[in-house]
């Protein structure tokens, strides 16, 4: 599971329904949901991921 940081809770949380996209400059990156209240999460990840 990949950890991102929350702005409604204000922590880290791990990424719950994380789906792995490509953005339009081609780097990849991560969304998926907040478990504890179900905001949208987004996390870019390193290119050679």
């Amino acid at each position: 599971m990949t950890q991102g940081y929350c702005v409604k809770c204000k922590a880290k949380q791990n990424i719950s329904n994380e789906e792995r996209i490509t953005m339009k400059n081609g780097k990849p990156a991560v969304k998926g949901k907040c478990p504890a209240c179900g905001t949208g999460m987004f996390k870019i990840l390193p290119k050679n991921a």
